[in-house]
């Protein structure tokens, strides 16, 4: 080949490159100039300039005209409106008034209808003057419920008709009650086996806390995080580890010490405070607070994701452990028993998946009070 024909052979090339470069660049997925998603032939395709807000808006327009239409209301049901703090509190919330759906009455739960998307606790808030009996709002205590009308925003919490609030700390804490926690390890494991005591080991873990609690509490009043911030109330009462034998006595025992490390330092920097502390736990003593059912006022996912689920995945795994023991000592051999333990293992459920389908807390007696909230509220829409 001669020199002449290589460079016209490799400007070829490059030409063909760069045209395989820029389709490539094509069909990658920009947000403000290429409509196009992968997968979904469904979604138009429109170009745009990148600058353009006519581009972004037409882009809007074609999903908005995608959008999956409604079921046509039931003239002969009421609909209520609730407004809950986050995508995560539409199922807790769903499954409350889902017994209380009737010939005459639905609901329809979902995140606040804000075109910027905020949510959380302060959103709701922002929402109370708009509140009627068909558009109500549901959100987390916090501390409120315990706190009383001693604070501003407590007091507003606790009076507002058409607000409802979860008496415990947060959604999350319904589901690590205590007496719930084997069902959820049996729908995990597939094993009915009683190995561990949860409530024992809760509430004993409850009492443990319970004066750090107090700290933690009472900062929070105070507004002054500095003196307990969370992440330092965090790391004094989250657990490494359960042993499942002895029903986890080395874990509190250890907890136990860490408690008392920050006990120290938090008397040796705030002596003033420890005098006022008393005062302040018999006023939360008087709202029901008792110390081994702290568990169920701290903040939920600190109780979730550092104490109940180590708890439950130390659990499981002894339990996933009985199953995998009986099945390889039976008599199977062979390719049955490899069958067999294939079977199992696909029955297993993730721990935490679990958990957050939990509905067996209702006999919790925080619970309870918040359902009475709703009953009553329910008698006075049907009077109306």
């Amino acid at each position: 080949m001669s020199r002449k024909s290589n460079r016209r052979y490799s400007q070829r090339a490059k030409e063909r490159e760069n045209r395989e470069a820029q389709n490539k660049k094509r069909h990658e997925y920009d947000p403000y100039t290429d409509f196009h998603r992968k997968g979904d032939s469904n979604v138009n395709i429109y170009k745009g300039e990148r600058n353009e807000q006519s581009g972004w808006s037409r882009y809007k327009q074609t999903l908005l005209e995608q959008m999956p239409v409604k079921l046509p209301a039931d003239p002969a049901k009421k609909m209520v409106q609730v407004f809950v703090e986050g995508y995560e509190d539409v199922a807790f919330w769903r499954g409350i008034f889902d017994e209380y759906e009737s010939s005459t009455l639905t609901f329809e739960v979902s995140v606040p209808p804000r075109e910027d998307l905020a949510k959380g606790k302060k959103v709701l808030m922002g929402m109370i003057p708009d509140t009627t009996p068909y558009r109500i709002l549901c959100v987390d205590s916090d501390f409120d419920y315990l706190f009383g009308n001693s604070t501003d925003q407590s007091r507003i919490i606790n009076n507002t008709p058409y607000l409802f609030h979860t008496y415990a700390y947060a959604t999350e804490n319904f589901l690590c009650y205590a007496p719930s926690l084997h069902n959820v390890c049996v729908k995990a494991t597939k094993n009915d086996a009683r190995i561990f005591d949860f409530e024992k080991f809760l509430h004993e873990y409850s009492r443990i806390i319970y004066p750090l609690f107090i700290w933690y509490a009472y900062s929070a009043h105070l507004k002054n995080e500095n003196v307990f911030t969370l992440l330092e109330f965090k790391s004094s009462v989250k657990l490494g580890y359960v042993e499942v034998e002895k029903n986890g006595a080395d874990t509190l025992e250890w907890l136990k010490n860490q408690v008392r490390k920050r006990l120290e330092i938090l008397h040796r920097n705030n002596p003033d405070y420890v005098k006022q502390l008393p005062a302040f736990m018999r006023k939360l003593q008087q709202r029901g607070l008792r110390p081994e059912d702290t568990y169920m006022y701290m903040q939920g996912h600190t109780l979730m994701d550092n104490v109940v689920i180590i708890m439950l995945n130390a659990v499981c795994e002894q339990l996933k452990l009985m199953c995998n023991i009986r099945i390889n000592t039976s008599s199977k051999t062979g390719v049955a028993l490899k069958n067999e333990l294939s079977n199992y293992n696909n029955s297993l459920r993730n721990v935490r998946d679990v958990l957050l389908d939990n509905e067996t807390y209702k006999d919790c007696p925080l619970y309870k009070k918040l359902q009475q909230d709703i009953e009553s509220y329910i008698m006075t829409l049907q009077q109306q």
